[in-house]
């Protein structure tokens, strides 16, 4: 048994009150970053924080990399580190829903109060993500990224989760609807993608779960927008 280290016994640390994003940078420029602080600006507010500040430093021109903003009592923190997700899965990601909950109030937020989400990539695996749902059995929000549907012919962003950016920014500009998904409409499900900063936009082969495995259409998007690519600098680049 060891002492808990000085800085740690605080709120931030020891019950994850504490507000974060986590923005993609190409070559040192953080990208959807208006999105990003927006965001960030509006948990803080829920959660009774200081503002974000917004003077972000001088970032390393790293060829892809992931700032991550951390905002808790006493100021705003940062990060920025590598983003190497490994080869372009050419051929579509597996996806697991998973037993996990989000919380129900604040599922909307991105908060420091991550567990149900890392206990859901746990229980994922193999599958590259995990999803989640809410008390009322429907599906919310992914273990690390931002789920979105093709069901009964139209783009669905199921509601309930965190909204996200990088989702945002796909949809810009494309028909689509926000609505309950209820798990007993996923047989239903004729296309799915993951949103998120780490990825891009990435689609789903496979749909896992308590009796049922559903084999879905491999379609990438057709874009070249550094926001939205599997971050590697060929995105034509086979995979394995």
């Amino acid at each position: 048994m060891r002492v808990l280290p000085e800085g740690v016994d605080s709120p931030a640390w020891l019950h994850g009150e504490s507000a974060f994003t986590t923005i993609r940078t190409r070559h040192g420029r953080p990208l959807l970053l208006d999105a990003h602080l927006t965001r960030l600006h509006d948990t803080c507010a829920f959660l009774g924080l200081p503002a974000p500040d917004t003077a972000l430093p001088a970032l390393e021109a790293l060829t892809w990399g992931l700032l991550r903003l951390t905002v808790t009592a006493s100021g705003t923190l940062w990060s920025h580190r590598p983003l190497t997700p490994g080869l372009r899965p050419v051929g579509g990601v597996d996806v697991r829903l998973t037993g996990m909950q989000v919380h129900p109030q604040l599922g909307l937020y991105k908060t420091g109060n991550y567990l149900p989400y890392r206990l859901a990539a746990r229980h994922a695996t193999p599958a590259f993500e995990g999803w989640l749902t809410d008390g009322a059995g429907h599906v919310v929000d992914g273990s690390r990224t931002s789920p979105l549907l093709e069901l009964d012919g139209e783009l669905v962003c199921p509601a309930g989760g965190l909204p996200g950016v990088t989702r945002a920014a796909f949809l810009a500009g494309r028909s689509h609807v926000q609505r309950a998904v209820s798990v007993t409409d996923l047989p239903r499900v004729t296309g799915a993608w993951l949103c998120g900063s780490g990825v891009g936009v990435v689609p789903v082969r496979r749909l896992e779960g308590p009796g049922r495995s559903l084999e879905l259409p491999v379609r990438w998007p057709q874009t070249t927008d550094d926001a939205l690519v599997w971050p590697i600098d060929d995105p034509a680049t086979p995979t394995t």
